[in-house]
């Protein structure tokens, strides 16, 4: 009992102490920076809904550093994210950088028409042609001939979704655009990142995505809220549901045509055009020289992890530009958060979210956006392993002293390295779809 107490004491010291930290985060920022409110014009005359937060700071030019994401740049009017306080964004602002978060086309409160993973356009020729990529083009001129004391230099980074707008933002070839981190950006949708495993329609993490939490649903003029989901379920319990439902048409039958993308997923289930469009490695090529980039990814994470191994390589045979991998040992954005020094019970030997936070991440922009510091330490490869719990430093990836050695099933549920002697030995299992493992939600 006493040990518990103590337990509890100290956990609850520990809340204390951040709870302190982030007001007086908060409290700063609130006094050191201000926010604006603005539509940006787009080449075509649509206008982008973009919050910008200033520092106060004018006794230098400050560089800007962006984030276009499809999941709303909230809060808005007067209220600071707090983002701000609360996420990596906090070393920037002590940085001061002028920190810009802005709905991408067709999301929240953004003009236009929203298209899922849109198609990089590589053969553009009117200003009726736009991709992503040309409307971060459009955003970083406007910014930087516009808002007073930038030093004329960009950066973009984003985690899963935004992510993608971080890697397909590298290939806008806008010479303001110095430096972008992507961070478990969507790559491929069929391949790897969350709706398929090679190829496998993931049910589960599509319909709750798209359907059950509202994101797919139409967004017909700017708002500010959230859509009305209005799909009835079954059970408030995914086993339970999902075993009513069955099988993939009721699915289909419960959504009707109110979902795009969700269409979109059941008309093509196999690799084609579609898909080959949407996977943003056939197009790093375009990423210029002048661009650094730096992918982010976390070894537990279960949406986005292919996306961070991939377009790193990717980049790495196809682009001509400065390229790094940071691998750690994280689930889905957890670099970004105050605890990187677990994972559930799973302790490490540091606080791997402050690591990456201040040995890579502010370097790194500070670097190539600021002329500040030097980041030749910054390897190719920096990748935490969890067998050893630490740290390791490689000038390629994979590494060059790695070997690859075969690892066998053997009997009785086991692995060897020995290849098995049985020329018909074999083990099995019922699978019964009507049936299934039930799980737990550990």
């Amino acid at each position: 009992m006493r040990k518990l107490l103590l337990l509890v004491f100290c956990q609850f010291c520990l809340l204390a102490a951040f709870a302190q930290q982030f007001s007086q985060d908060s409290a700063w920022i609130l006094n050191n920076y201000t926010k604006k409110e603005f539509q940006i014009p787009m080449r075509d005359g649509i206008k982008l809904f973009t919050s910008v937060y200033l520092p106060k700071d004018v006794t230098e030019k400050h560089p800007i550093l962006m984030s276009r994401t499809p999941y709303s740049c909230a809060p808005y009017g007067d209220q600071f994210t707090p983002n701000l306080w609360f996420r990596d964004y906090r070393y920037f602002a002590r940085e001061n950088y002028i920190i810009v978060f802005q709905d991408v086309r067709g999301r929240w409160m953004s003009e236009g028409q929203f298209v899922d993973v849109r198609p990089f356009n590589p053969d553009k020729k009117t200003n009726q042609d736009i991709d992503e990529a040309s409307d971060t083009y459009d955003t970083i001129d406007w910014l930087i001939k516009n808002l007073s004391n930038n030093n004329g230099n960009v950066g973009i980074f984003g985690i899963s979704y935004p992510g993608f707008y971080s890697t397909i933002g590298s290939i806008s070839g806008h010479p303001a655009l110095k430096a972008t981190s992507s961070h478990a950006p969507v790559t491929d949708w069929f391949q790897g990142d969350d709706f398929h495993h090679n190829g496998a329609f993931a049910l589960i993490d599509a319909f709750a995505f798209y359907v059950t939490a509202g994101f797919g649903y139409p967004r017909p003029i700017p708002t500010t809220k959230r859509p009305n989901v209005e799909i009835k379920l079954p059970s408030n319990d995914n086993y339970n549901t999902y075993l009513r439902i069955g099988a993939l048409k009721n699915f289909m039958a419960l959504t009707g045509d109110s979902v795009a993308f969700w269409k979109d997923l059941f008309a093509h289930p196999n690799r084609d055009a579609f898909w080959e469009a949407r996977d943003i490695r056939n197009h790093v090529q375009h990423i210029p020289s002048s661009t650094a980039t730096l992918i982010v990814g976390g070894t537990f994470d279960a949406e986005d992890c292919f996306g961070a191994w991939r377009s790193y390589a990717a980049i790495e045979k196809k682009a001509k530009n400065n390229n790094k991998l940071v691998m750690g040992p994280w689930w889905h954005g957890q670099w970004a958060s105050q605890d990187g020094a677990r994972f559930g019970n799973i302790r490490f030997s540091d606080n791997t979210s402050h690591f990456y936070q201040n040995e890579i991440e502010i370097p790194y922009f500070n670097y190539h956006l600021k002329g500040k510091g030097d980041i030749s330490k910054l390897a190719e490869a920096t990748i935490y392993f969890t067998g050893e719990n630490k740290w390791k430093q490689f000038n390629q990836w994979p590494a060059a002293e790695k070997t690859d050695k075969a690892i066998y099933l053997q009997p009785n549920g086991k692995l060897g390295w020995d290849k098995p002697t049985g020329k018909n030995s074999f083990s099995q299992y019922d699978s019964d779809p009507q049936s299934p493992v039930p799980y737990t939600q550990d």
